[in-house]
Order: C-alpha cells, then sequence, then structure tokens
C-alpha cells in the first residue's frame, strides 16, 4: 500500500470536484479543468521544513522563512496538476497550513515526510526524501513519472535573482522538464512585463543530493531570493505565488505533451 503523500484524502466527491483538506479551508475543493495530465504521476517536494526552516529574514519586523514560501508554492503548483487530471504526491505536507493568502506566512516547525517526524541532520532529512521518492518511483515503474523540487534562494540581501532551474547532466528527460518550464517563463515575461529582461536560466546541477540521488526526471526549481528586497515581492505576494504555480504548472504541461510527440516520431 502507498504511504499518504497524495493529497488524497477525499472527502467529497462529484464527476467534476473533488476536494482534498490538505490545501486548507479555501481551496481544498477542486475543479476538473482537464483530463491531459491522465495517466501521470508528480511527486513534490518543498524545500527545508521540520526542524530546518531554510533562510529566515526580517519583513515588516516580522520574521518569514524559506520553507513556508516554498510550501506554498508546491502546494498551489499540485492543485493545477490535480485540476489536469495528474496523479500527485506532495512529499513534505504539514496538514494544518494548507494555502495562505498572507504575505507573512507565519513559521512553524510540523511538516512532516509520510507522516514522519523530519530528521534535524542536513543528510539524513535528504535521504528520508529521496527514500520516500525513490520508493514510490519503484511501485508506479511503467507510468509517467517526474518530480518537482521547489526551494527559495539564500543569498545575500543585495542579490535578486529570476527563477532559474537544475536538471541532472545526464538525463535528457529532466532537460526538457527544465527547458520546458524555463521556456513558459521566458514567454510569461515577455507578455507580462515586455520591458524587463528574464535572465533566469536552466542548467545541470547534478551536484546537488536531491538531484543525483532521486529516481524520476526531475526538475529543482529556485523561486527568487528571499532576502532580496525586489524578490520578496515575487515570494511574499499570494498572486505571484499563484503566478509562478500557474506557469510551473504550464510548463509541465508542454513538457509532457512534448514528450507525447517525441515518443510518436
Amino acid at each position: 500500500m502507498l504511504p499518504d503523500t497524495l493529497a488524497l484524502k477525499k472527502i467529497e466527491e462529484t464527476d467534476t470536484r473533488i476536494s482534498y483538506p490538505i490545501f486548507g479551508k479555501n481551496f481544498a475543493k477542486i475543479d476538473s479543468v482537464s483530463n491531459r495530465l491522465e495517466d501521470t504521476v508528480y511527486y513534490l517536494i518543498s524545500g527545508h521544513g521540520g526542524p530546518d526552516p531554510g533562510a529566515v529574514e526580517k519583513y515588516d519586523g516580522k520574521l518569514i522563512a524559506e520553507d513556508e514560501y516554498a510550501y506554498d508554492v508546491t502546494l498551489r503548483l499540485a492543485r493545477e496538476l490535480l485540476s489536469n487530471g495528474a496523479e500527485v504526491h506532495i512529499i513534505v505536507q504539514d496538514e494544518n497550513d494548507g494555502i495562505r493568502d498572507e504575505r507573512v506566512l507565519e513559521l512553524d516547525t510540523d511538516e512532516t515526510v509520510l507522516s514522519n517526524a523530519i530528521p534535524l541532520g542536513q543528510l539524513a532529512r535528504l535521504k528520508q526524501r529521496t527514500e520516500a521518492v525513490n520508493d514510490l518511483y519503484m511501485k508506479n515503474k511503467g507510468k509517467y513519472q517526474r518530480l518537482l523540487v521547489t526551494h527559495v534562494d539564500s543569498r545575500s540581501k543585495g542579490t535578486n535573482i529570476d527563477v532559474f532551474f537544475y536538471h541532472h547532466e545526464n538525463s535528457k528527460n529532466g532537460q526538457r522538464l527544465a527547458e520546458s518550464i524555463h521556456q513558459t517563463f521566458l514567454a510569461k515575461y515577455k507578455k507580462f512585463q515586455p520591458n524587463r529582461v528574464y535572465s533566469g536560466t536552466f542548467m545541470e546541477r547534478s551536484s546537488l543530493y536531491l538531484v543525483k540521488n532521486t529516481l524520476p526526471a526531475m526538475a529543482y526549481i529556485e523561486i527568487g531570493n528571499i532576502r532580496s528586497k525586489l524578490d520578496q515581492r515575487r515570494i511574499l505576494d499570494p498572486d505571484n505565488r499563484q503566478a509562478l504555480a500557474k506557469w510551473i504548472s504550464e510548463g509541465i504541461l508542454l513538457d509532457y505533451e512534448s514528450s507525447k510527440d517525441f515518443t510518436a516520431k
């Protein structure tokens, strides 16, 4: 039996709508938009969590932390994928946070992996997530499977960055996934911010533990620098977090549909 990483503790299901409590009261119900991702499996990991909040910064006199914003974007992404028919496993979960529309997301340490406490040591935390994904991957062998890891960067205060993407150097599927999301962001910036040059990139970075050791083709996403005042506009605004999730999901759809075209040729 699969561990409960699915958003699927269903409390209501109809022909066009399912309710998933993990997303919180205001976002639990999801309408079916399409079946474009039918027969696909996605694993979503948000960075840090539990005893490790990641980088902590002050905003308007209050503490903000990497893990809370990475988790919020991850939940929003999960909803987008589910609405298009995907099977979604949320690896890091917080049962009582859900999607939040506040700018300042309150810090807590109760996130879990497969309902298990997250270890204090960094290597143990990474191993726990890797083993969770790889176990699910083997149980779903033969299906179309992808992994998305979402982080918030933590460079020096003055460094603002665009959203950028990593993949494994030997994974053509991972490269295509990262490139598809990157292409989507290029197009969105061109449309919505035509006077601004988008400098985000996609590249191989196989030295990262999760990139190196997880089995599914994957994209590792950095959505901004929490210590940058400019990037905080992207990260703290709930509408911007929703846009990030939406654009990532559109890149995922592009990747999946282009992979079907490639297989058919």
